[in-house]
């Protein structure tokens, strides 16, 4: 058994092809979607963060909308940029969401990815520490937006508030107890999967991460969960980490769906730079009759060593366009792979 749960970044544009032409139409329809995603039995709604890109961006009013509207799915991001964030306000927000949706709340985070704007953590009013990189902060405010979670208090409080304290040191509310465990690290390399278990993180990894051997995509991307898995056994936790992993997923059920994708299972994967001196692997993306995709997919050894398949989607075509596509899934694929 797995859970299945879907990956939108959220894209719009004033296209004629698309159905999200303005970011109303990519909010509301998100809603709908993840409305429409647990009525069909999917277990996750998951959704991406860019600033200064016409994407979804701040996540917190989406997903207490969602959490509003839904009873079982969970609701997640993949991921936050953390360089562009307060630890403490995001504590503050990430309970009030989770708060909302009852315990649903599955936030992936990381140190971020190359942006639409040249260092635009530094418009939002960040600069790393002397010494330290953009990558040292991200981690560093993934540590504090931890530490906020956990509930202890930190703060000493005013001798003269305006309203009655409790005793002690005062803490962030809303609190939300139980979201520390379901924050997730976004890790592109395999010291950063490890890093994300010894400080009690679930772990994503998604259709890319940095190229360390020159192996296959789902082979590194395996050997990483693996060593992830290690060292969480390894740092003695009291419960079980989790790990997701993203892909490009499509069952060609009718003429729509080879018009979209038919030449996407043709591809294979590619290797490039995301960053100046940082060689990738971008991980190919499946399209065929869900017989062959069944085929296909049990080859995957980053999928077998996963307990949680993010299936990336594409929001533009609209709603109805995408139960479609997550519905065969779960109906022609997931089973034969033992997945449901």
């Amino acid at each position: 058994m797995k859970k299945i749960g879907f990956l939108s970044f959220g894209h719009w544009s004033d296209h004629p092809s698309y159905l999200t032409r303005t970011a109303g139409d990519t909010l509301l329809q998100s809603i709908d979607l993840a409305v429409a995603a647990e009525e069909i039995g999917l277990d996750g709604a998951y959704f991406r963060v860019h600033h200064f890109a016409r994407q979804l961006a701040s996540p917190f009013p989406l997903l207490s909308a969602i959490g509003a509207k839904t009873n079982k799915i969970e609701i997640g991001t993949g991921v936050i940029d953390m360089r562009y964030e307060n630890p403490l306000y995001m504590v503050e927000d990430a309970g009030a969401a989770d708060l909302i949706s009852g315990g649903r709340l599955q936030l992936g985070i990381s140190r971020g990815s190359p942006e639409q704007v040249i260092e635009g953590w530094r418009h939002f009013g960040y600069e790393p520490k002397a010494g330290k990189n953009d990558a040292d902060m991200g981690r560093e405010k993934a540590i504090e937006f931890l530490n906020g979670l956990s509930g202890e208090g930190f703060a000493q409080p005013n001798p003269n508030p305006m309203f009655p304290n409790p005793p002690g040191l005062l803490r962030l509310e809303p609190h939300s107890e139980g979201l520390r465990e379901r924050i997730w690290w976004g890790a592109a390399s395999n010291a950063t999967a490890i890093w994300a278990a010894e400080n009690g993180m679930n772990l994503q990894s998604s259709t890319l991460k940095f190229d360390e051997n020159g192996k296959p995509f789902h082979i590194q991307q395996a050997e990483q969960i693996r060593l992830y898995k290690e060292a969480w056994k390894k740092a003695g936790h009291q419960r079980e980490g989790r790990v997701s992993v993203s892909r490009s997923i499509f069952a060609l059920m009718n003429d729509q769906d080879r018009y979209y994708f038919g030449q996407q299972g043709k591809g294979a994967d590619s290797f490039g730079y995301i960053e100046p001196t940082q060689r990738a692997v971008f991980g190919k993306g499946y399209a065929a009759e869900p017989d062959q995709l069944i085929k296909e997919l049990a080859q995957d050894e980053a999928i077998q060593e996963a307990d949680t398949v993010l299936l990336t989607i594409p929001n533009t075509l609209g709603v109805d366009y995408n139960v479609h596509v997550l519905s065969s899934i779960l109906e022609y694929v997931a089973p034969g792979l033992g997945w449901r």
